[in-house]
């Protein structure tokens, strides 16, 4: 291994994230040959292979998530990002999580670079993984990365939200992408007592894992977990700038209240946020700070399906006299926001792993300590 693998593998296992029956695999692939010679790590920093090899090397071995491809691959575009390779813990963590062992088939939702996939057939033998990649392009890459590196794992080129039936029945199904809704396919496509991890949110809030298990009903049933975002699966997508699209002020009827209310904990806490997000799950927030002050900042509150927006204005000198609150549209984002986070309080401010999650072919529904607690 090179000093950089060494020093990851270490890592790992020192976070706890790797469990010791994956340590050999996380041994034996190396993560620098699934990736493109052009990278970016999350601060926008970009390092080529050709120009400084030091540089590459030590972003493609730090515990960061990588950025290998921008607007689904289009030139010219916005830049933004469309497909990466995860956090090295944050992969350890959900292949520890997902519990399996040789003699375990696996079908493998987003194959991404080939990291992934390579540890998954580093395990349990290529003949048990089937990894699904939408894009083409990156698909063919991966097969060529995997074959080169020794594996010949079996890439398919589709929607992997129909999961590939022709290679079903799974022990278990992992995501690779986030998801707003959990495709019945990859339940249909799991044996009874299998298994699904995968990344669940909404447009409000991104950065739990699903942790589901298929019932002899054929319906999937867990609890959440974990803390990552990670880029949605493309059908399922939220969309992007809506603030510029949607609020206007200048033109726009709003009506304008104060409130005492900081965003410190709607906003900022982890699990009162997820908890306002099952509430408002069409709701996306965004924060924007003032270029002058840090200490003055707006949160937005936008609604596409209604074009409804709320601005909330954080400013330090009038934290006795409440901070403005402007709402327009037919749904009044900021008091659904009051409200969600007052019935998040009124629940004992209940962490995000007592909610879980219930699939079946007719519907989605997500529930506060069994089954019996639907959140409205």
């Amino acid at each position: 291994m090179l000093p950089t693998h060494e020093e990851l593998v270490a890592r790992l296992e020192q976070a706890g994230v790797l469990a010791r029956h994956w340590r050999t695999a996380f041994e034996r692939v190396e993560r620098h040959r699934f990736l493109p010679d052009r990278i970016s790590g999350p601060d926008g920093v970009t390092a080529d292979r050709s120009r400084d090899p030091g540089h590459w090397l030590g972003l493609a071995y730090a515990d960061i998530p990588i950025v290998t491809q921008v607007d689904d691959g289009a030139e010219n575009g916005p830049g933004y990002p469309t497909s990466s390779a995860s956090q090295p813990t944050i992969v350890a963590d959900m292949l520890r999580r997902l519990d399996v062992f040789p003699g375990r088939r696996v079908l493998e939702i987003g194959t991404g670079t080939g990291y992934n996939a390579a540890l998954l057939s580093q395990l349990l033998g290529d003949a048990a993984v089937t990894s699904v990649e939408i894009d083409a392009d990156l698909a063919e890459t991966a097969r060529t990365r995997l074959r080169e590196a020794g594996f010949g794992t079996f890439v398919v080129t589709g929607d992997g939200t129909l999961g590939c039936p022709s290679r079903a029945p799974f022990d278990r199904v992992i995501c690779t992408a986030a998801v707003q809704r959990v495709p019945y396919p990859w339940i249909e496509q799991t044996r009874s007592g299998g298994r699904i991890l995968t990344p669940w949110g909404n447009a409000f809030h991104n950065g739990v894992l699903a942790d589901l298990t298929v019932g002899p009903d054929a319906t999937a049933r867990g609890r959440f977990g974990g803390d990552a975002a990670f880029m949605w699966v493309r059908a399922q997508r939220v969309p992007r700038r809506v603030v510029e699209a949607f609020v206007r002020p200048e033109e726009q009827a709003f009506e304008s209240t104060r409130t005492e209310l900081h965003p410190y904990e709607p906003i900022g806490d982890f699990d009162a946020s997820f908890a306002i997000g099952l509430r408002m799950p069409t709701v996306l927030n965004r924060v924007e700070f003032s270029e002058d002050d840090g200490q003055r900042y707006t949160v937005y509150l936008v609604d596409p399906e209604t074009a409804s927006w709320a601005s909330w204005r954080i400013e330090p000198e009038h934290r006795e006299t409440g901070h403005e609150v402007r709402q327009h549209g037919p749904r009044e984002l900021f008091t659904e926001l009051e409200a969600a986070y007052h019935w998040w309080r009124e629940r004992g401010r209940p962490v995000h792993a007592r909610f879980g999650l219930t699939v079946s072919a007719e519907r989605q529904s997500v529930w506060l300590d069994d089954e019996t607690g639907l959140v409205p």
